[in-house]
């Protein structure tokens, strides 16, 4: 079995799970989530842990085990504290702002680009080049800050453009004249 696996997910003070067939529901301060087993894959709970295990001996069963404890720990650490993403607008003239369940976003372009902000996810603009992303579900997290960051992502000459905000753009010299 894989050594993440063998790891169980602790399970922290007002934090519920319940284990229903292949269906595992997590519910914390922050909200509810729900995780569907693979066939192969066997969780119990003991104590204030939750323990993976395999029900067949195959590499993509053990596989799988690693990334469902993965996913449960992902998930009860997303109810009980939740995630959040930080980005960074670099350039001149470029500026978010939050309007209701829309991001406007101001980047170079002749028209301004609206994002639409899916159920599930808070989106704050503390000052006009910054964007932090909150949520419970982490894929969705990041999944959401990759396309805000897609729209304009940094360019390697002047930087310019939307990065996280622990991102590091490698700068390319300019041509010689």
């Amino acid at each position: 079995m894989s050594r993440i696996a063998n790891n169980p997910v602790a399970i922290p003070a007002g934090v519920e799970v319940n284990i229903n067939g292949c269906t595992i529901t997590v519910k914390g301060n922050k909200g509810v989530l729900n995780h569907n087993l693979h066939p192969a894959i066997t969780v119990k709970q003991e104590d204030n842990m939750l323990i993976t295990r395999t029900s067949e001996e195959s590499r993509s069963a053990e596989a799988v085990a690693g990334t469902t404890r993965a996913l449960l720990q992902n998930i009860v650490t997303g109810v009980s504290k939740g995630y959040e993403r930080r980005l960074e607008i670099i350039g001149v003239g470029y500026r978010a702002q939050v309007q209701g369940k829309v991001l406007n976003l101001t980047l170079g372009f002749s028209h301004p680009v609206d994002f639409c902000i899916p159920d599930g996810i808070t989106i704050e603009t503390p000052s006009q080049t910054e964007v932090v992303i909150k949520g419970i579900d982490k894929q969705q997290v990041g999944q959401v800050a990759a396309n805000i960051r897609a729209y304009r992502p940094p360019e390697p000459y002047k930087g310019k453009g939307v990065r996280y905000s622990d991102e590091r753009v490698i700068r390319k010299e300019a041509k010689k004249a």
